[in-house]
């Protein structure tokens, strides 16, 4: 079982990386055949063509969305290939496809791949040939590009908490909206749309993959790393130590607890005529069987909850390296979800607030962090302790409160002042 989510696991990270790979490198031919048919092998630039701005304007949209195309590619072949090596044993860069037929990935073709992409993408490094608002930035990292912003498009990755106004920002968006629309010499408003549009477009599609894979990526390792540990180090140390049934007080207590709900079972049925009377050998014997299955059952508990310990932290781990190497990605992932949010009406803020205030700082939030708490217990197998819980429960909730009203005060009443009033008005009827 373990073999095969590995080798499943090591087969979707190949053919992950190399179709990243191979899209990057589409990309970069698109646009060695736009500079081959139309700039005389140049430079996408408008010295280096004979056409119109609005043609030469739809050649700039193709060559942007292709080094975007490029950029996310490469970082997804690079996330990929990391994850593969993570999990190779050996330094062979190959692995198997559903028929069990080894999948090659040779080295030189990645190199010669790589090398065609950072030809085309380097032409775009340099700015002393175009127009800054021309062409989007990349970093130095050629082997990952990064798309930076480019100059007059400062918007692209600003997010609504960046920048506070004495005015409320949705006034403000309203007033230059409306200039743009209205001014006659603005030629750039049709382009700033489609422009704006494709941004969109790609943070969106980079934010989704990217809350996917910080979801998957945590579950899998979490998954292959607790069945791994669990039958190498946990079952068999277990198997040797029959003694040990419980690894904490409590669930004594529970097996204890259900053991005599069986004994008085017993008891009420023999009474109320459901099945005959036991003698004490029978008696014995299936309170004997009883305890036996309560044993087995409470000992696969404790070895999962040891279990889940590694598992967890390996997880974590995964996770902090996904977000450490992730950092554009994690960028995009947070203008989108301001965008997101500070992009809702006024009542579904103040619906929002409300239902997050309620839940986790109300009047009835103490029973669910009671249960929130119980639950993590269970799950790493440590005793209930009542007196941390009560101590979490009293002062927790008041921080959160505490950190929440701070943000309404600090963000949300300069950037929404309405919203906040909403906030107030719906709280308060």
């Amino acid at each position: 079982m373990f073999n095969q989510i590995f080798r499943y696991t090591k087969r979707s990270l190949a053919r992950s990386a190399e179709n990243a790979l191979e899209s990057a490198y589409q990309a970069a031919l698109k646009i060695k055949n736009l500079e081959i048919d139309h700039f005389q092998g140049k430079k996408i630039t408008l010295q280096n063509g004979v056409h119109s701005e609005r043609v030469f304007t739809y050649f700039q949209g193709e060559l942007k969305s292709n080094l975007k195309i490029i950029d996310l590619k490469l970082t997804q072949f690079k996330t990929s290939q990391y994850f593969n090596n993570l999990f190779s044993n050996h330094k062979q860069n190959y692995n198997y496809d559903s028929n069990n037929q080894k999948i090659t990935l040779s080295q030189s073709l990645i190199i010669e791949k790589l090398d065609f992409i950072d030809q085309i993408v380097n032409k775009y490094l340099q700015e002393s040939d175009t127009n800054p608002k021309q062409v989007p930035n990349l970093s130095k990292n050629t082997k990952n590009p990064v798309i930076d912003i480019p100059a007059g498009d400062d918007k692209k990755l600003e997010t609504v908490s960046d920048k506070t106004s004495v005015l409320p920002r949705s006034f403000l968006r309203t007033l230059t909206k409306i200039k743009d629309e209205i001014n006659p010499d603005s030629q750039d408003t049709e382009e700033e749309l489609i422009n704006r549009f494709r941004r969109s477009k790609y943070k969106t599609a980079v934010s989704v993959k990217f809350l996917l894979f910080l979801i998957i990526i945590p579950i899998l390792v979490h998954n292959i790393s607790k069945i791994a540990i669990g039958r190498t180090f946990i079952d068999p140390y277990f198997a040797n130590h029959q003694e040990i049934v419980f690894i904490n007080q409590d669930l004594q207590e529970e097996a204890l607890n259900e053991l005599r709900i069986f004994e008085e079972n017993l008891e009420l049925k023999t009474m109320i005529g459901l099945m005959p009377e036991l003698t004490p050998e029978e008696r014995e014997i299936n309170i004997q069987e009883k305890a036996q299955e309560l044993a087995q059952n409470y000992r696969r508990q404790s070895a999962n909850a040891i279990k889940n310990i590694f598992s967890d932290i390996l997880a974590f781990i995964a996770f902090a390296i996904i977000l450490v190497s992730s950092r554009q990605e994690l960028q995009i992932l947070k203008s989108f979800l301001d965008e997101l949010i500070y992009g809702l009406s006024d009542s579904a803020k103040a619906f929002l607030i409300i239902l997050f205030t309620d839940i986790f700082v109300g009047f009835h939030s103490p029973h669910g962090w009671e249960i929130v708490l119980e639950s993590v217990a269970r799950h790493f197998g440590l005793a209930e302790n009542r007196d941390f819980n009560f101590l979490f429960i009293a002062t927790f909730p008041v921080i959160l409160d505490t950190v929440l009203k701070y943000w309404i005060f600090r963000y949300l009443n300069r950037i929404s002042p309405s919203a906040v009033a909403t906030y107030k008005n719906m709280n308060e009827s």
